[in-house]
């Protein structure tokens, strides 16, 4: 298997850390001109990796480790009783694969989103070609869901397919249809959508103890972190 003494790797300069305020952040990154095959894709998640666009990342500060890359155990997940109401909720979403959301339709609501939800984020304010190259561009392995209810459009999940489980990439929504929780709605969603799949795993990306919005993970148990090279599995 190809492994990254194969590869060329970059690193960023270092820039303000868009989760924990005062700290200093670098990304460690493989030459995007690399075709990732599936089977490297999946490896390079089990060490730490996530996708935005054509880049394959992971955090690679010199004096923090608080980016600890997360999963769900599909087989072992049971949803509580708050996710049972969530499911309930949005019972009459209909959820289908398309080939792309390179359309004014998909970018509407994504603006919107980020307008609105992310103000305090590095992606605010939201543009077409940030849109275009953060989730339009995508990998072999990547699957558009759409979500919508009487036709139309509320919702899209983006998730990268792994030989061994899903990676979410990334949810955008309509900010109207907060009540649904469609946030925990995709999860849920993908959890099963993996177990339909026969997939062990749902990548979440990074858990970062000191940042709040990145709590919501931890409820999704049993988790497995990657902490000294090794999964450790919180139940």
């Amino acid at each position: 298997m190809t492994s990254l003494k194969d590869i060329k790797l970059f690193t960023t300069q270092t820039h303000a850390c868009s989760y924990l305020p005062g700290e200093e952040a670098r990304t460690l990154f493989i030459d995007p001109e690399y075709q990732v095959s599936t089977e490297f894709h999946t490896h390079l998640s089990e060490i730490g990796f996530r996708r935005s666009g054509a880049h394959m990342y992971r955090p690679h500060c010199s004096n923090c480790q608080h980016c600890v890359a997360c999963r769900v155990v599909v087989d072992n997940f049971q949803p509580n009783k708050r996710f049972r109401r969530i499911l309930r909720r949005n019972e009459d979403l209909s959820i289908e694969t398309v080939d792309a959301i390179d359309t004014d339709e998909y970018y509407k609501i994504y603006a919107n989103y980020i307008n609105n939800r992310h103000k305090d984020g590095d992606m605010y304010p939201a543009t077409r070609d940030q849109f275009e190259s953060f989730l339009v561009q995508n990998c072999d392995s990547t699957l558009f869901y759409r979500v919508s209810v009487g036709g139309k459009l509320i919702a899209v999940m983006i998730a990268d397919l792994l030989s061994n489980g899903l990676s979410a990439v990334y949810t955008y929504y309509e900010i109207e249809e907060q009540k649904r929780s469609l946030g925990n709605f995709a999860i849920l969603w993908q959890i099963e959508e993996a177990r339909r799949r026969g997939l062990p795993y749902v990548y979440l990306g990074y858990w970062i103890r000191d940042c709040e919005k990145m709590n919501y993970k931890l409820q999704y148990r049993p988790i497995e972190l990657l902490l000294n090279q090794r999964w450790i599995r919180l139940t």
